[in-house]
């Protein structure tokens, strides 16, 4: 719904990543007044690498962490640099910088840079600032559903300086949690985890191979990171064991499997053995010197205090309706960058325009009641589907993109979008060390370089 009157909010964004830097943008040509809280030096969020692991719990079982970024140092993008861009900020090849199509990760921190000085938004940008604690001011309520002046709703936010451990507290009308995902480890449950004396640590903290020469590394889980490093670690170590749910794997991972010698597959971990033992499920075993967990991460909002309004079980955030907005408590609260795969920079462009929107008056959101019902109704179809509930986020369909869009009239995925998409994930099921240099997408290529898109800012044809 449209409305006519507009007003002008503080709003506190946390996290200057993708999803809070296309915030900032969206409030602000909203006539919001802005904040937006960094606890790193630099914009970037989980792209801003930092080689500093020293110190860190290595399962990253602490509840807070010191290193935000799960980045490792040879890593490069697994989507085409043509399908990441915002809608009006192309992420396009620059001499004298990463030109491939597939960049390594500091290309795509650069491109956050360009897009922050583009619009002029680091003077909104409060660096190295750690936010202790968001929660309701003057909070009461009848019930958890029913919060009290939801609609005069404000926030107060406890925030740290780290250089100078100054505390600062404030008001505002709304906050913005864009944290990101992809820091607090998820681990599985491993019979003899706590006792097997040897080294057990999370990709979250993995930087380069280096460390394992000689080793015996056991690899747990099959995605693309555990993929990647296994790939990357097998020209260091003795002999890395890759164990997954399935054995079930991409004709690309098998190719690469038959390859190398000192590759082997297995299936999941029954259970390890003080001795450092692995024992598999297939009654096979190998005496490791490394466990590497490659098992994903979890959501965790340690500073947010709802009253237990919105929670997280077993990864599912909630309620949120579309992923997005707490229904007793929007939209002065809202999340952006919480679902998974998904092309993720114009979906949270999506979000943040909804969200400033909805600040200014300009839209309304459904009735509670009407939220609630829709995100039951997602749950149930979820269960119906027999997806677990950690993967509540994982949405993997252009069509819910688009509908999302819909909402506040954003243009939906281009055709050459989600093709070049699909390509890149059918390139890498059968070619995966080779698909981000090796493409027969050509034509494709040249009709996303040739669209409104890439021509909006007269932005220069390089060759690829």
């Amino acid at each position: 719904m449209v409305s006519e009157t507009y007003q002008s909010k503080k709003v506190c964004v946390i996290g200057a990543g993708p999803s809070g830097l296309v915030a900032a943008r969206e409030l602000r040509k909203e006539g919001h007044r802005v904040v937006v809280l960094e606890q790193n030096h630099d914009v970037g969020g989980q792209w801003l690498y930092d080689p500093n692991v020293e110190g860190e719990d290595p399962l990253g079982r602490r509840p807070s962490l010191k290193v935000h970024s799960s980045l490792y140092t040879s890593l490069r993008l697994i989507s085409p640099r043509e399908i990441m861009g915002f809608t009006d900020f192309p992420f396009s090849v620059k001499k004298g910088r990463d030109m491939r199509r597939f960049p390594g990760h500091r290309e795509l921190l650069l491109y956050l840079k360009d897009f922050c000085d583009w619009f002029g938004l680091r003077d909104l940008i409060r660096f190295n600032t750690r936010v202790a604690y968001v929660g309701m001011l003057d909070y009461y309520a009848t019930s958890t559903d029913d919060v009290v002046g939801c609609e005069d709703l404000k926030w107060v936010v406890r925030s740290v300086d780290k250089k100078t451990q100054i505390v600062m507290e404030e008001v505002f009308d709304a906050v913005i949690v864009a944290t990101g995902h992809y820091s607090q480890p998820r681990l599985p449950s491993i019979k003899g985890m706590d006792a097997w004396k040897r080294k057990q640590m999370h990709s979250h903290i993995y930087r380069v191979p280096e460390p394992f020469a000689d080793e015996v590394v056991v690899v747990v889980g099959t995605s693309l990171s555990g993929q990647d490093i296994s790939m990357e670690l097998v020209e260091e170590a003795k002999a890395v064991y890759l164990s997954g749910k399935s054995l079930d794997i991409s004709e690309g991972l098998s190719k690469v499997i038959s390859k190398h010698e000192n590759l082997h597959l297995r299936p999941q971990i029954d259970c390890l053995q003080e001795d450092g033992k692995v024992l598999f499920v297939d009654g096979s075993w190998v005496i490791a010197d490394t466990i590497m967990y490659c098992t994903g991460y979890s959501y965790t909002f340690p500073f947010l205090d709802t009253k237990g309004i919105v929670a997280v079980d077993d990864d599912r955030v909630g309620p949120l309706y579309e992923h997005t907005f707490p229904p007793s408590l929007a939209p002065s609260l809202s999340f952006i960058g919480i679902p998974r795969k998904i092309i993720g920079f114009p979906f949270f462009e999506s979000q943040a325009k909804w969200i400033a929107q909805l600040l200014s008056g300009k839209r309304t959101l459904p009735s509670r009641d009407d939220m609630m019902q829709s995100i039951k109704e997602l749950y149930h179809s979820r269960d119906v589907a027999g997806i677990p509930k950690h993967n509540t986020h994982d949405i993997a369909e252009f069509e819910y993109c688009d509908r999302y869009g819909d909402h506040i009239g954003f243009p939906r995925l281009e055709e050459w979008r989600k093709e070049l998409c699909l390509s890149a994930l059918r390139n890498a099921d059968t070619d995966l060390e080779t698909y981000r240099d090796s493409w027969d997408d050509h034509e494709l290529l040249q009709e996303a370089l040739q669209s409104p898109h890439f021509t909006q800012h007269g932005a220069q044809d390089f060759p690829l």
